[in-house]
């Protein structure tokens, strides 16, 4: 797998090499701060990217998920409930970009 990183990750990442060291560091502390699984985990980053409309996340969280084997139906099952917390339109975009990944990872 190739990793994607949008050109504006990687500029960051080169100019701020300290910060970025400082963040991955909290995300370590974060995963390991409960008791979640690394799916489960997965899924709550990937519903927070839906309904925050972070086109961006979910579909950088789609394609992690997809390559730790969750399964398409399920990340298709968190666009589905991000409608009663988020609203239709929240969701509707998560969903398309969701299908957007699993197309081209799964073609």
């Amino acid at each position: 797998m190739v990793e994607y990183l949008p050109e504006v990750f990687r500029r960051f990442e080169q100019q701020y090499p300290d910060v970025m060291g400082a963040y991955e560091r909290l995300a370590e502390k974060l995963h390991g701060a409960g008791p979640l699984s690394q799916r489960e985990r997965r899924l709550v980053k990937l519903a927070i990217a839906a309904g925050s409309v972070a086109e961006g996340a979910v579909r950088s969280h789609t394609r992690k998920a997809l390559d730790e084997g969750v399964e398409p139906d399920a990340l298709r099952h968190v666009a589905v409930l991000t409608v009663s917390t988020a609203g239709y339109p929240a969701a509707i975009a998560a969903y398309g970009w969701i299908n957007e990944v699993i197309d081209s990872e799964t073609s």
